[in-house]
């Protein structure tokens, strides 16, 4: 029979779910299972409707949230109880109610901040009792032989657990997944290939948002355990899960660059002008930069607290992070090609491991420097490079020159300079990769919204892969002319921009962590530097730049002159750091004039003024304490508020995530089963006719666990 439209409108209206149903008779402070003792089985048969008990719970006054306790507190056990079964349809639509249930919880409870939601539902004894039974589930569930999606629900259920408060320290569900941890199962699963492929993202953010709970305050299980672990199946799926992000990330962004070059000039020009108009902090490449916040937090966590992961960063990763390969994607019935037109991928444009990925992931964030997005994830790539190059293995590995790699680092395109097409992609161990990226950042950041705290990080990383160098004498082959010319343009634009700058932040000291790059060059180069041209190269640059060093010594004395500076240490700790080099600029500025007034010339070459400084070594220089000395990383006090900021976003983001992926899930069962779901009949208001489906005891008594 063909349905009648109502006059004046388009469309018939869609008839009601009977679980929509159902929601707003136990929101109504009904009881529909009164004349039913089969009702809860047949009621987990239905397909859930996750907006729509959302928005039931949404609608609820304080005072109608009173009348409903009882009908949610007993949606809540039954969903618990019903975790036990062993029927597919029933186990998955028992979490995807969870889901719903505590996410529409949690939206209410922080739109009235004032009402404890949870306690006033489950009151604070029950609430122990039930959560403990859920976690234990939750951990049989994961281990468990179940279907796909039960496994895929029950994550999404603790992501919802997680992600319910914006600030994760005023989360009361936090102390009962800390009382019972799931770490080891979250191992089990990075452990096995299948498992990591499906549920990999899930854990990996799951484990980074637990971690991030009272880190500081209090003994957090996470913390412990993921600092101590040594299973190297699983922190090289936790590795993987990172990797693989980033990979793809740097894949779309070569692919988009491929795209504008073959695109003509004027819809080049036209993207250009319409990005002029674009919200920075709304564009899809910031959108895409803010979307890796979880995965760079965790990489965070796994190098910061755990020495074990370092030895994965150079796993060659082989799960989806490479291009297929075409002989790959043939089926046995066609015919093998002519592969000889066929186009070649250059997979070395590509990364190879997590610490190449995570080079050329930074090498395209650095030039995203608009927004203060970008700034945030930058400053925790730096803050990644910060903790790798403390490691004593880590660098070992970076400077082995055995173990190469070509790293296609990315460069922002400037009007002062042409890129060297050369030296991208050029095969070498990854601390020469490292100094690449570092030096970059230096010499594409010279902006008048200065980024103190990054060049900060920048010229930190630097200090410590040197005296690393120092420290091992490991001789890097590395063109160290391009780092000092880099450091020294850096002195310079602070000089120039001192007015500026000095209003806002401490040049003198960042000017002061230069200089003593310098002068651990100068004492300590002997011990690394790999020829001896190289010192007379940075002696060359010292005297072909000595300009900028008069300079800042000249701004340096200025200030010690004024009662009233701010930086006053810093500024008498910068005046005893250029002894060395002024004297060294003196030295050889007098040699040099004697040399010229000689031979009669006026404009030398720089080899004849190399030639100079070799025969010119007979002076003496103060020794310098502690230049290779640095602080160890730690991420209190300075940190904290960072790291706050950046777990609220990733939590934010992870709850948008869940609410789409949930919302849209559907359980997937046999077909006998949906015959059984489909056979319930319609619920009256307050009734339901049982169905044929196998019957679950109505009371059941609480489980038992091991």
């Amino acid at each position: 029979m063909t349905s009648r439209k109502r006059s004046g409108s388009g469309s018939t209206k869609r008839p009601k779910e009977k679980v929509v149903y159902i929601y707003e008779l136990l929101c109504r402070g009904e009881d529909p299972s009164s004349e039913s003792p089969e009702f809860w089985n047949e009621f987990f048969l239905l397909q859930p409707n996750f907006e729509a008990l959302e928005n039931e719970i949404g609608k609820l006054n304080n005072e109608q949230l009173q009348l409903v306790k009882p009908n949610l507190n007993t949606l809540f056990q039954r969903c618990i109880e019903m975790l036990d079964t062993d029927h597919p349809k029933r186990l998955c639509n028992s979490l995807h109610t969870l889901c719903s249930l505590f996410y529409g919880i949690f939206k209410k409870s922080n739109a009235e901040p004032t009402l404890n939601i949870l306690n006033e539902i489950f009151g604070h004894e029950k609430m122990d009792e039930w959560l403990k039974l859920l976690m234990q589930y939750c951990n049989r569930i994961l281990l468990g032989d179940v279907p796909e999606n039960a496994r895929f629900m029950c994550l999404k259920l603790l992501q919802v657990l997680v992600t319910g408060t914006d600030n994760v320290n005023q989360n009361a569900l936090f102390e009962h997944l800390m009382m019972h941890s799931m770490f080891d199962a979250f191992v089990r699963l990075l452990s096995d290939p299948t498992f990591r492929s499906q549920h990999g993202h899930d854990i990996v953010i799951l484990l980074t948002i637990l971690v991030n709970y009272r880190k500081h305050e209090a003994t957090n299980p996470y913390v412990v355990q993921l600092s101590i672990l040594a299973d190297e199946l699983a922190l090289n799926g936790y590795g993987q899960m990172i990797s693989q992000s980033l990979i793809d990330f740097c894949r779309q962004y070569i692919q988009s660059l491929n795209n504008v070059q073959s695109s003509s000039w004027f819809s080049s020009l036209s993207n250009i002008v319409g990005n002029m108009f674009v919200s920075d902090e709304g564009c899809e490449r910031v959108q895409q930069i803010k979307a890796n916040n979880g995965l760079l937090l965790a990489l965070y966590e796994a190098v910061h607290l755990n020495r074990n992961f370092i030895t994965t960063l150079a796993h060659t990763q082989a799960e989806s992070s490479a291009p297929p390969s075409p002989s790959n994607t043939l089926s046995l019935a066609q015919p093998v090609p002519d592969l000889s037109n066929a186009p070649i991928i250059d997979i070395t444009q590509y990364p190879t491991n997590l610490l190449v990925a995570v080079f050329q992931y930074c090498s395209i964030v650095m030039q995203d420097n608009k927004n203060e997005s970008s700034i945030a994830n930058l400053k925790l790539c730096f803050l990644i490079l910060t903790c790798i190059s403390e490691d004593q293995y880590a660098n070992s590995m970076m400077h082995d020159s055995n173990l190469t790699f070509k790293v296609m680092l990315h460069r922002a395109q400037m009007r002062h300079r042409k890129l060297n097409v050369d030296r991208v992609g050029k095969s070498q161990p990854l601390a020469a990769t490292l100094l690449d990226l570092l030096v970059e950042f230096i010499v594409s950041h010279l902006m008048k919204k200065f980024p103190m705290e990054l060049y900060l990080l920048c010229i930190g990383v630097i200090h410590r892969i040197l005296c690393y160098q120092k420290r091992c004498r490991v001789r890097l082959n590395y063109p160290w002319k391009e780092l000092w010319s880099a450091l020294i343009g850096l002195l310079r634009f602070l000089v120039n921009q001192e007015q500026t700058l000095v209003k806002k932040c401490n040049i003198f000291h960042l000017s002061l962590q230069v200089v003593n790059i310098f002068n651990l060059f100068i004492t300590y180069g002997d011990t690394f530097l790999a020829t001896t041209n190289s010192y007379d190269e940075l002696y060359y640059e010292l005297n072909r730049e000595e300009k900028v060093f008069t300079e800042i010594h000249a701004m340096v004395l200025r200030y010690t002159t004024m009662p009233d500076c701010e930086y006053k240490d810093d500024v008498i700790k910068l005046l005893n750091a250029l002894v060395n080099i002024l004297a060294i600029v003196k030295h050889f500025q007098n040699k040099i004039k004697e040399w010229l007034a000689e031979q009669g010339l006026s404009t030398p070459t720089e080899e004849q003024i190399l030639d100079v400084v070799r025969k010119n070594y007979d002076l003496t220089l103060k020794l310098q304490d502690s230049l290779d000395q640095y602080e160890r990383y730690t991420e209190t006090p300075l940190h904290t508020n960072f790291f706050k900021l950046m777990v609220r976003d990733v939590v934010n983001d992870t709850r948008k995530h869940i609410y789409g992926y949930v919302k849209e899930a559907v359980s997937v069962i046999p077909d006998q089963e949906i015959l059984l779901s489909s056979s319930m009949t319609s619920v009256s208001a307050g009734t339901a006719t049982p169905a044929s489906a196998t019957a679950v005891p109505e009371a059941k008594a609480l489980p038992s666990f091991a």
